[in-house]
């Protein structure tokens, strides 16, 4: 098996897959900013890609393609297994209301969150995903200059804010110590989220489990096995 990186034009990603397509590609992952043509793209949906509206993992079977979203699971997985912290029974605030966090909020809910409560700079867009996803479980809309100084357990930036160093729209007073500070984001050193959570006596996690976490799910629906993930985060975290 050969696993490459292939970069699309902005306005060429369907050019580029079905050229991939042509020379005997037989999945791909998706990444920013191709998932919505992606989930397009695919014949048919996986209840957790129809779910989030995007595709983040592609299975090409004779004409047939196949669409699946693995960010949730793999974020899941990263914060109940990795760094053992339980979902279920969590109070949980998830910050945007973007593909990011529509990716993971269904997969959050399944988990068995107590709440998720969602924060975002334009409330109609998580009233929006609120609405979507409800039939899963509890979800409610925070609006950020109005939030309490509520205690969640869990606190998730899906918000793209990191990569501009700049911090997503929550008040400190959100976050406790004790509690987990997730940013799905990640890179060199501290976003300013995790900085923020950090000085409030919260633990805090960058999103490179996720990403492992999620590449083994891909790995999973294309080959049936799923990869030891414990050796692949460490070896990551070390470079």
């Amino acid at each position: 098996m050969i696993y490459e990186h292939l970069l699309a034009p902005l306005d060429g990603f369907l050019a580029t897959v079905e050229a991939f397509r042509a020379s005997g590609g037989r999945g791909a992952n998706v990444t920013l900013p191709f998932k919505l043509e992606a989930c397009r793209y695919a014949h048919q949906l996986t209840e957790r890609a129809r779910q989030a509206g995007a595709v983040n993992t592609l299975t090409f079977d004779g004409e047939r393609i196949f669409g699946d979203n693995t960010d949730g699971v793999g974020l899941c997985r990263d914060i109940v297994d990795n760094l053992k912290v339980p979902i279920a029974g969590a109070h949980i605030l998830l910050i945007g209301a973007g593909g990011a966090a529509r990716g993971v909020l269904g997969p959050l809910l399944s988990a068995g969150a107590h709440l998720v409560a969602i924060a975002n700079r334009t409330t109609a867009r998580a009233d929006e995903l609120a609405k979507h996803f409800s039939a899963l479980g509890p979800v409610s809309v925070i609006c950020p200059g109005e939030m309490p100084a509520q205690r969640f357990d869990i606190l998730i930036n899906a918000t793209s804010a990191s990569i501009a160093g700049e911090l997503p729209p929550v008040p400190a007073a959100c976050i406790h110590p004790g509690a987990l500070a997730y940013d799905m984001m990640y890179g060199k050193g501290e976003t300013p989220f995790m900085a923020l959570a950090a000085s409030a006596g919260a633990r805090t996690a960058d999103g490179l489990g996720m990403l492992v976490e999620q590449a083994a799910e891909a790995f999973f629906v294309w080959r049936g096995v799923r990869p030891a993930t414990d050796a692949v985060v460490a070896q990551m975290r070390n470079a």
